[in-house]
């Protein structure tokens, strides 16, 4: 039985985050200060419901940067206990899909903490002051995909970027329970 995310503060502004990549070097939220907004989607190697909307996932990643909005996936779970979620598993799952945003490594899961993530896959959308205008699923399909896709973080950040606002329902992303120590 998947997670569902909770209601959240729309409105709320972001946690501040720095990361290390998966080279190391740190990534903050004031790196994206010049974006006209911000996805962080908390995900992580080994679930099934991130395998299944990966793919997706770094299609609307792509657009979003094309149209100025950054992008970036943080994993947070124990990879102690979880060894698919480990740092050279990470690079081997950004390569295979070809990310085109940072891959950010939560350790201490302190991040996740802060922004009260709950499951894999957990996609937050901001907006250019970094204010929450989005916290929902990728779009209207889990774990079957198939030709009538809605793409619902898509189109919330792209309403974002041009109105600031998401006048669309909400709906919770599902997934794997974060993994915590």
């Amino acid at each position: 039985m998947p997670i569902e995310t909770p209601a959240c503060d729309i409105g709320a502004k972001a946690p501040y985050f720095e990361l290390p990549d998966l080279d190391g070097q740190l990534v903050s939220i004031d790196d994206f200060n010049e974006s006209c907004g911000l996805v962080v989607a908390f995900i992580c190697n080994h679930c099934p419901y991130v395998k299944a909307v990966i793919s997706d996932f770094v299609k609307d990643a792509d657009m979003l940067i094309s149209e100025g909005i950054g992008v970036v996936a943080i994993m947070s779970n124990d990879f102690q206990s979880y060894p698919d979620d480990a740092p050279e598993k990470m690079r081997e799952f950004a390569e295979k899909h070809k990310f085109s945003f940072p891959y950010l490594l939560d350790e201490s899961q302190d991040i996740a903490k802060k922004f009260d993530a709950v499951c894999t896959p957990d996609f937050f959308g901001f907006g250019k002051e970094f204010i929450l205008g989005y916290r929902g699923r990728l779009d209207n399909l889990r774990m079957e995909r198939d030709s009538n896709r809605v793409p619902d973080l898509l189109n919330a950040m792209l309403e974002i970027k041009q109105t600031g606002a998401c006048s669309k329902a909400q709906f919770p992303s599902a997934g794997c329970s974060v993994k915590w120590k």
